[in-house]
């Protein structure tokens, strides 16, 4: 019986997909398999390269979908989730299945890094958003054993726990972290498995990136859930003294504050597009060209 089923979802992505699968294949247990769900010839082409990796088409109508796809052809117990433009650390498979001795634990999370340059103020923003919040939000919630969101770009699940998530949903990671924890599991936090991530070089593509995730929030999925994370209320009264305490120029403090305008705004997009416009998933995703 298959053991590991690694999930790979990709689209469009035939230059950072063979980085992600080379950095995986390093680490694979023998009792593993490697699916890589993706919708285009280039990006299956480049997979195929890959000895043991199986290719599985998609119809090319979202994250959601195509994850789902990958769900229906695993054998594993556990699911390992991540992305073709990103890649992972030393060790990292090892200590992500650890914590599933637990027979409590549903999921665990990996931790993102980023590899943006902190000397630009996108590459600064995103730093301190996995530093400071993601990195810092998910260590004290492991440590006192509340609920908290695992990482989309690298999480592992109990595959029994989750048949299929909707198809619009904009939050992949969050619907199923949601759903785990909503059947009692505990999720957990690995920080020293890290997955390295590049982030939007320029605000238009940033804005797309936030608004397709943070919005997911917005949705009943996530939204009517008795377990909350995520809100602007919450970022603000939590995530302020976190956030002015991070930079280490005038500079990076000037960039600080521009990001709680941008946050504002992102916000109120949110608000605007998923609450009160009910704007459908194939139209709210947009590819991010800037973080290939």
């Amino acid at each position: 019986m298959t053991a590991i089923s690694v999930l790979v979802t990709s689209y469009h992505e035939p230059d950072t997909l063979p980085r992600a699968l080379g950095a995986l294949h390093l680490q694979l247990p023998p009792d593993s398999e490697v699916l890589v769900i993706c919708p285009d010839n280039e990006t299956a082409q480049a997979a195929a390269r890959f000895e043991a990796v199986q290719v599985v088409r998609d119809p090319g109508i979202g994250k959601p979908a195509a994850i789902n796809l990958g769900l229906a052809q695993t054998g594993g117990e556990i699911a390992v989730l991540t992305d073709g433009d990103v890649y992972v650390g030393p060790n990292v498979l090892s200590l992500l299945l650890s914590p599933f001795a637990d027979a409590q634990v549903g999921a665990v999370s990996a931790r993102p890094v980023s590899i943006s340059p902190r000397n630009t103020m996108l590459g600064y923003w995103s730093h301190l958003l996995t530093d400071a919040g993601a990195h810092a939000e998910r260590l004290k919630r492991d440590a006192t054993g509340q609920f908290f969101v695992c990482s989309g770009y690298l999480f592992a699940i109990r595959r029994r726990l989750i048949d299929a998530i909707p198809e619009d949903a904009l939050a992949e990671d969050a619907v199923i972290s949601h759903r785990i924890g909503e059947q009692g599991y505990r999720i957990r936090y690995a920080p020293d498995a890290h997955v390295y991530v590049k982030y939007p070089d320029n605000y238009r593509d940033w804005l797309k990136q936030k608004v397709r995730s943070a919005g997911g929030y917005a949705q009943p999925y996530i939204a009517d859930s008795p377990l909350q994370m995520r809100s602007f209320r919450h970022e603000a009264l939590a995530g302020t003294g976190r956030a002015l305490s991070y930079p280490r120029t005038p500079h990076e403090f000037l960039w600080t504050l521009i990001l709680f305008a941008a946050r504002l705004h992102l916000w109120t997009l949110i608000f605007w597009r998923v609450r009160v416009r009910r704007i459908p998933l194939n139209q709210l995703w947009q590819r991010v060209e800037s973080t290939k």
